[in-house]
């Protein structure tokens, strides 16, 4: 690794992804244009942004140190995230669109009740916390590492700036951001693949060198019972989410908000097996990782195979990519804190001026947070044990019973606090009190089990007891009565609102082109540095050159008036 090179390109691109954020500070006029992208972002923008948000540092420190270990079953658990994408465009992210809610918080009052969507909030930002927290340790293990800095400090200033980015830009920050670093890592990955089966020897000799079980799709204690939990935990999880039912809510129809969905999944198909690669090559160029340090095994392959200047550049795209995660959630836990505590129940009659200052300043309370849990995950275990755990104990819990709520007409509030509340118990009591209590602990496989399938084995109890009752919820009722008071009500459209958002998505569209060829040419000026896969490094860069255009030519077709 060439410091001085890598460290300008760092500071370079930092420094131009924090002007792209400061540019979008005034397109934040309300809370629907700052949580929302004014409900016209195009779908296909959506769909990389969901992807880029599901996607963070954690994917080569906690997946990598799994393909390193095991092999081809990181891949096969990452395609469980294409199945929840699939069951998400078919019949979820249309229904959260329909529902006419800003956040998923909204939603929960309207058919829920106050009671349920407070006590979700509460839960929710805490959780939101700890698992952002963890992408934010990610990254700055990454970084530090590779710039021999101390991991707190690192910490630190990585998470001030991914707080500051999102407190100043909003939705079309976070999702212009989620753009440029798809085409940066996707760039850096595919100049990696063939620098490191050269590095190893060649195709044949990796193949050769490989534990007899490597691409075996289920391995160690990811078994198929594991692989079938995790993918009814993503179905929930990427259907229910917060932070990324605010992708589908943020476009114009429910069409829309399914090929936000199907894209994502569509991605999720190729990008497992070229990300997954590059730790799985190393396994034969240094064998001898174990433990925690097998989380450094996308770091180690990167530095001993990338040229001068590329691993600043991909380091930079992992920060980002993780800041992206990050700052989707912070925006998302800002906006049900604004628009469902602050304006809900505090202040009802705040003015936009008010709530856009709200908005930053939690925006920055809860990145304090985040920068708190990231210094404490090494102490519990490291990345991937902090990660399965959380998921496992909160996922099922806290996405099934709002998705449930989509769909059926007897579930009530009370019914959905008691099922949460059950299934958090259970979990918590499995996963932390019984192996200190009795030294009894689940397997992977059973604790994800557990957690996914414990909440869904309830709400059918209710649902078929409700159902031979012929109970209809009264908050289901009330629901259907503001639908049809809404439907007769002429809604005034505002004019002047509608063509600040056509504006806004104009601009969003001609930042992401002058970006893309901002990259373009860094990878150029990089051609000059580079003493190998130089060809690799130009024909990369006029293609993302070229790909400029389609942001561009969408700009020129998106009218203003």
């Amino acid at each position: 690794m060439n410091s001085l090179i890598d460290t300008s390109v760092i500071v370079v691109f930092s420094v131009f992804i924090m002007v792209i954020g400061l540019l979008f500070s005034r397109t934040g006029r309300n809370l629907k244009s700052f949580f929302a992208g004014g409900e016209a972002v195009p779908w296909f923008i959506g769909g990389l942004s969901l992807f880029m948000s599901f996607f963070s540092a954690g994917t080569f420190v906690a997946w990598g140190s799994i393909a390193y270990k095991y092999g081809w079953v990181a891949v096969t658990i990452q395609w469980t995230m294409c199945i929840g994408g699939l069951v998400t465009g078919l019949y979820l992210a249309p229904k959260w669109k329909a529902t006419g809610s800003l956040t998923a918080a909204e939603f929960i009052k309207e058919r829920l009740g106050e009671k349920v969507q407070k006590s979700f909030i509460y839960i929710f930002m805490l959780v939101s916390l700890f698992i952002k927290g963890s992408v934010l340790y990610s990254v700055s293990k990454l970084v530090g590492s590779s710039l021999e800095f101390p991991l707190v400090p690192v910490t630190v200033v990585l998470g001030i700036l991914m707080i500051a980015y999102t407190a100043v830009g909003g939705l079309w920050a976070v999702m212009v951001t989620d753009i440029l670093q798809f085409v940066i890592l996707t760039a850096a990955v595919l100049l990696i693949i063939p620098l490191a089966f050269t590095e190893a020897g060649g195709v044949q000799n990796f193949l050769t060198k490989v534990p007899d079980d490597f691409f075996q799709p289920v391995n160690g204690e990811y078994t198929w019972g594991f692989i079938g939990a995790f993918a009814l935990y993503h179905i929930f999880y990427i259907g229910g989410n917060w932070t990324f039912v605010q992708r589908y809510t943020s476009v114009d129809t429910p069409k829309s908000a399914s090929k936000v969905a199907f894209l994502f999944a569509g991605l999720y198909i190729l990008s497992p097996v070229l990300w997954m690669l590059p730790p799985m090559i190393y396994q034969t160029i240094n064998p001898g990782l174990s433990g925690i340090e097998t989380e450094n095994a996308y770091l180690m392959v990167c530095k001993q195979v990338l040229p001068a200047g590329l691993m600043g550049l991909i380091l930079t795209g992992m920060y980002f990519s993780t800041s992206a995660s990050a700052n989707t959630a912070l925006n998302v836990v800002s906006a049900v804190f604004t628009n469902d505590i602050y304006k809900g129940n505090i202040n009802p009659g705040a003015s936009d001026k008010q709530l856009m200052k709200v908005a930053r300043t939690s925006s920055w309370c809860f990145g304090f947070g985040m920068i708190a849990i990231a210094l404490i995950v090494p102490y519990i275990g490291g990345i991937v044990e902090f990660t399965l755990s959380v998921g496992a104990i909160t996922g099922g819990p806290l996405l099934a019973p709002p998705i449930w709520a989509l769909f059926s007409k007897r579930i009530t509030g009370k019914a959905t606090i008691l099922v949460t509340m059950i299934s958090l118990t259970v979990n918590l009591l499995f996963k932390i009190v019984l192996p200190l209590v009795l030294d009894y602990k689940l397997s992977r496989a059973n604790e994800m089990l557990l957690g996914v399938l414990l909440p869904f084995i309830l709400l059918i109890i209710y649902e078929t007891y409700a159902a031979s009752k012929g109970w209809i919820s009264k908050e289901y009722l009330l629901l259907q009565e503001r639908k049809a008071l809404r439907k007769a009500t002429v809604v005034q459209v505002d004019e002047e609102e509608l063509a600040e958002t056509r504006k806004q998505n104009k601009f969003g569209l001609q930042v992401i082109s002058f970006s893309l060829a901002f990259i373009a040419l860094l990878l150029f000026v990089l051609c000059a540095f580079t003493a190998k896969a130089t060809g690799m490094v130009a024909v990369i860069a006029t293609i993302i050159l070229l790909s400029a255009l389609i942001p561009f030519s969408a700009s020129r077709k998106t009218a203003v008036r």
